[in-house]
Parts: C-alpha cells; sequence; structure tokens
C-alpha cells in the first residue's frame, strides 16, 4: 500500500542534529557543514548506509563507533574507485569500437552495417537504426556534419564513423544481435575474449560505466546485468571469483578482473592494475568483501 511522502525538509543545522541523534559522530562541524553543502545530504545517505543497524533492532540508527569522517572517507575512495574503472571501461569500449568498425566494413563495403540482414532480432535493428539516424541528424561532430554536406547517399555515414559517434550502450546493442556467431567471435578476438562472454560483459560494462559517468555509488554495488565468467585465458579464468556464479546480484571483484583481462590485450604497457590495486588497499573499512573480492584475491595471477 502506498502512502503520501511528508518527510520535511532539513536546514544544515538540523541535518547535522539528526545524524547526532542517530548515533553518527561529529567532531567537527564546521566539516560536516561543508560536505553537506558541496555534496548533500542525500548523496551521502548512499554510504552512511553502509554503517546503519537492521530496521528491525533497537537502540541508535548506527552502529556504535560510527563517525562523519570515515562516511566521507568512504565516499571519497569511491569517487577515485570511480575515476578508474572508467579509465579501464575506456580501454575496452574503444577496442570493440575498432573491432566492430573494422569486422563490419570488412564484410564488403562501409555500410554493410545497414543490411537488415546481418541482425537475428529485426526489431530491435529498425529500433537501433531509427535511433542512429536521430542522432546523426542532430550531431555537432565535423566529420558528422561534412559527411552530411558532401554525400546525398546514403543517408547514413559510413561504419568506421557512426562507431565513433554512438553511445557504448548503442553499440552493445548492434554487437549484440549480429546473427552470425563467427562474426561476433571475430570482432570478440582483438579482446581477448570469446563472444559467449564478450556480448553479457559488455552489456555489464554499460551498466557500470553509466554509474560512473553519473556518479553513482559503485564500491558495494550488486548489478542486475551479470559478466558471464570465461574458461580462458587461463590467468583470468584462475584469478575470477567463480563461487559468486553467474546470477545476480554480481559485485565489482569480478567486472574490475575481467577488465585487467582485456587490458592485457588491448594496453600490454598500461599500469591500470597497479593502480587499481594500490587504491583497493586504501579502503576506510577494509571491507573488500562487500564488492566481492575474495581473501587470497593479491594473490591471484592477474593481481600479483
Amino acid at each position: 500500500m502506498t502512502r503520501v511522502f511528508s518527510k520535511p525538509s532539513l536546514n544544515l543545522d538540523q541535518q547535522i542534529a539528526h545524524l547526532r541523534d542517530n548515533g553518527m559522530a561529529i567532531p567537527d562541524e564546521e566539516r560536516a557543514r561543508y560536505w553537506l553543502t558541496h555534496v548533500s545530504y542525500y548523496r551521502l545517505s548512499a554510504y552512511w548506509l553502509y554503517f546503519e543497524r537492521p530496521k528491525d533492532e533497537p537502540g541508535p540508527r548506527f552502529n556504535r563507533g560510527t563517525d562523519f569522517e570515515t562516511v566521507t572517507a568512504l565516499y571519497d575512495f569511491d569517487r577515485l574507485l570511480r575515476r578508474l574503472v572508467m579509465r579501464g571501461t575506456e580501454h575496452v569500449e574503444v577496442a570493440l569500437r575498432g573491432s566492430w568498425a573494422y569486422q563490419l566494413a570488412s564484410l564488403d563495403h562501409g555500410h554493410s552495417y545497414l543490411d537488415a540482414g546481418l541482425y537475428s532480432e529485426r526489431k530491435k535493428f529498425h529500433d537501433n537504426l531509427a535511433k542512429l539516424a536521430k542522432d546523426v541528424g542532430e550531431s555537432n561532430e565535423t566529420y558528422i556534419d561534412h559527411y552530411r554536406k558532401t554525400y546525398r547517399a546514403p543517408a547514413l555515414p559510413p561504419v568506421w564513423m557512426v562507431a565513433e559517434m554512438m553511445s557504448f550502450g548503442q553499440l552493445s546493442r548492434w554487437y549484440s544481435i549480429l546473427a552470425d556467431r563467427s562474426l561476433r567471435n571475430r570482432i570478440a578476438v582483438p579482446l581477448g575474449l570469446t563472444e559467449t562472454v564478450l556480448v553479457p560483459f559488455v552489456r555489464h560494462l554499460v551498466d557500470v560505466r553509466n554509474i560512473c559517468a553519473h556518479h553513482g555509488r559503485l564500491w558495494n554495488r550488486g548489478f542486475l546485468i551479470c559478466p558471464r565468467l570465461p574458461s580462458k585465458p587461463r590467468d583470468l579464468q584462475l584469478s575470477l571469483d567463480h563461487s559468486a556464479g553467474d546470477r545476480p546480484p554480481a559485485k565489482l571483484y569480478n567486472t574490475i578482473t575481467m577488465i585487467n583481462g582485456v587490458m592485457l590485450t588491448v594496453a600490454p604497457e598500461s599500469l591500470w592494475a597497479r593502480d587499481v590495486k594500490a587504491h583497493i588497499l586504501t579502503h576506510p573499512t577494509g571491507d573488500l568483501a562487500a564488492m566481492g573480492f575474495p581473501e587470497d584475491w593479491q594473490e591471484k595471477p592477474l593481481w600479483r
């Protein structure tokens, strides 16, 4: 049964008093005021939720010893984690864009991607096409504008142009409905995965990237779209937490481990894994299990 929302808005002093009344220690009120002004009570609530007692337990809302400084330290940890994950997803995304465009162009010509016969689901193909046509029509990209002004037909630019302008989510949708499994595999090979792994992984990574791009809480989030765990390459297979399975909610550990596996193929000189590992070890509470990290993660091949 739904009800009418009636929670009052609180000014900064009331917000601080409310947190204290519920058991949170706030030793530096001015610092708390700064955070509540420039980050907001509601955004920070996603981080102090971790410190709350179960609602059916009597006593204060927050666990004993909860303080505002630890909450903001967790927020800062997550902010830097998002930047690192975005850095990793960039390599996966760019590699997929290039491979998808190359393989589609290699079929015959630069507009082969517009052949409806290539796709297993016609409705999704036409939905993708309508979205792409709208985006091309509204694009301010110099190369798209040049194409529109220079060529009368086809109405849409060649695949290597549209690959650069479409969103990661749109790219994922175009790739996933290709009917020819061997074509999907040729696209997957440069990323070091099979198509049966890459298709769900990209769908999952679109979700992760969108959370990062919109500054959402990442560190202990459960994901409804799960990556499929590969059986090869061997070092990647041995580095994953297979006890987590392929069912939601998926946790972050397998995500960043799979990004690490792709990075070894597409950006082998990158120091990304080193930077991620160093950052993970700075977690304010040390609760890496909330991100799905197994106890022995540092001994696994990709994290040694």
